[in-house]
């Protein structure tokens, strides 16, 4: 094993993002994961290794090293706050309070009295423990290691929620909320609970970016003014209320954009590269000392945002595949030699796929992006489809988007978010299906299923629901704490909030060692595909 160091390049290897967003320089840490496999032949291939890319390693024969360590996770994990810029601002009592409410009776006209301080607030000191599992060996499966001996260290992130004391008098705040990337269920969500949450603190002036970043500077649109009243049902409803679009005008016209119409809080919902373009919003308006918080709400099918138990969308993504898993199979079960074929979302994780497939138990074979596979050869896909049609007489699988890139020709094209356009791998698998069993003289019926879209815009599910509430809320309450440049997310069931150059350095992606995909290995039975 090697020493561990902080590194300003990714330690994993799925697809980057090609947003100009992301090229910044910031320590990344890089964790020992497990070299232990589940099985030989993907062994070599799907083993991560921390190699030193830095000059600033850590010396482990140091009695000290483990409180270097703690010192500068602190220092990364510390978050922005406007402070920082104006060391001479004072904060004023919170306006968030939900022992005040709205009087019942006429004897309590003005608010409901009481001697006792309300306990609902979050210390400053507050931390949320990052990490709660203390591996005893780097051979354990899913091991997240930092030294050779896999020690046990404490990392600690900051806790969200509503703070004693705010930095904005709501009279003053005007709030802005733009939707970036493709559609995401839950979004009306959020953008309902953000709008709530800030009438609560008692902000009047409220919009809505329409489509995107573009809706800061596009002549065409104009924002849309938001009350309780505005969104009190969109989440009723999927889509976004605001529109989404990718990419869009440079940071300074942003920002530009920002200043001339007085917004002094800016909610941005979107993914790595709408979260890196807005860490570079909070960065220019540091530059230009205006006093604004930039605040990110993690959204991404994908469930691809490092450090956070999930995002908000994904399960209801799962859930609604296993329609298309389930047509699929009973498409496949109803043929001779039937074979259902569905790809799900998924760039450069297999997040989706894999829980999908865990969920539905009727899925033979998953392929995802982080585990390489082949199609053709004895130990191919192709191999194994005929010998499910031989042994079952049917069979259905779930690829993720970006799985098998390497089996099909590139396009070397971009979105306008600048990421790489994938080729289509489950049309590509279909034909090469039908190529296979038309090759052997068996007959079979290849029915091949992309819900993609339509999983996009229905609305969130319960679960989803719940997180979109937090998420909305705690942005907020981030925004009048003072902080900027940070995201909030759920860590360890718990809600922190963390520096947006920490959660975006490279997508979040499937162990192979861990043991999530072990268990999806076991749900479906299949081989190793290389």
């Amino acid at each position: 094993m090697e020493a561990i160091c902080y590194s300003i390049a990714p330690k994993v290897t799925p697809t980057p993002l090609k947003n100009d967003f992301l090229r910044r320089n910031a320590f990344t840490p890089v964790i020992l994961r497990s070299n232990g496999c589940y099985s030989t032949r993907i062994c070599k291939r799907s083993r991560v290794s921390a190699k030193v890319q830095h000059s600033r390693e850590l010396d482990f024969n140091k009695p000290d090293w483990k409180l270097k360590f703690q010192r500068d996770f602190e220092d990364r994990f510390n978050l922005p706050h406007i402070t920082d810029i104006f060391k001479d601002a004072k904060p004023i009592p919170s306006t968030f309070c939900l022992r005040m409410r709205t009087p019942v009776n006429e004897d309590f006209a003005d608010g409901y009295p009481s001697d006792e301080k309300w306990h609902g607030y979050i210390n400053n000191n507050d931390r949320v423990l990052l990490k709660v599992i203390n591996y005893s060996s780097p051979n354990s499966a899913g091991a997240e290691c930092i030294d050779p001996d896999c020690s046990w260290v404490e990392q600690w992130v900051h806790r969200a929620g509503p703070r004693e004391e705010i930095y904005f008098k709501p009279e003053e705040v005007k709030a802005a909320i733009v939707t970036c990337g493709g559609l995401c269920p839950g979004l009306n969500d959020v953008i309902r609970h953000i709008v709530i949450t800030l009438e609560i603190y008692g902000v009047k002036n409220i919009v809505g970016i329409p489509f995107g970043y573009r809706g800061f500077c596009s002549e065409d649109l104009t924002p849309m003014p938001l009350s309780r009243k505005v969104v009190q049902n969109i989440h009723l409803s999927g889509g976004s209320l605001l529109g989404v679009s990718r990419g869009g005008p440079s940071v300074s016209e942003i920002v530009d954009s920002m200043e001339e119409n007085g917004i002094n809080m800016l909610f941005v919902l979107g993914g790595n590269g709408t979260h890196a373009g807005a860490n570079a919003i909070h960065n220019e308006c540091r530059k230009r000392r205006m006093k604004v918080t930039v605040v990110g709400v993690p959204k991404t099918i994908d469930n691809d945002i490092l450090l956070m138990d999930k995002t908000f969308g994904f399960d209801t993504a799962v859930e609604e595949a296993q329609r298309a898993i389930n047509s699929a199979y009973i498409e496949a079960h109803s043929a001779y030699h039937g074979i259902g074929v569905v790809k799900l979302m998924g760039r450069s994780s297999g997040f989706i796929a894999m829980h999908a497939a865990l969920a539905s138990g009727q899925i033979d074979i998953c392929l995802i992006p982080e585990v390489p596979s082949s199609l053709h050869g004895p130990h191919g896909v192709l191999r194994h489809l005929k010998y499910l049609i031989d042994t079952k007489g049917s069979a259905v699988v779930c690829v993720a988007e970006g799985a098998g890139q390497n089996l099909i020709e590139k396009t070397n094209a971009t979105d306008a978010s600048g990421n790489i356009v994938l080729g289509d791998i489950g049309v590509h698998i279909q034909q090469e299906i039908k190529k296979y069993f038309k090759g052997l003289g068996v007959p079979a019926d290849v029915k091949y299923i992309d819900p993609t879209y339509m999983i996009r815009a229905c609305r969130a599910n319960a679960s989803d629901g719940i997180l979109c509430t937090v998420l909305g809320q705690n942005a907020v309450h981030g925004a009048f704490a003072g902080f900027s440049g940070i995201t909030v997310g759920i860590c360890n069931t718990h809600y922190a909030y963390l520096p947006i150059p920490e959660v975006i350095s490279y997508p979040r992606a499937v162990d192979p060692n861990s043991r999530m995909w072990h268990r999806c290995l076991t749900s479906t039975g299949q081989p190793d595909f290389v």
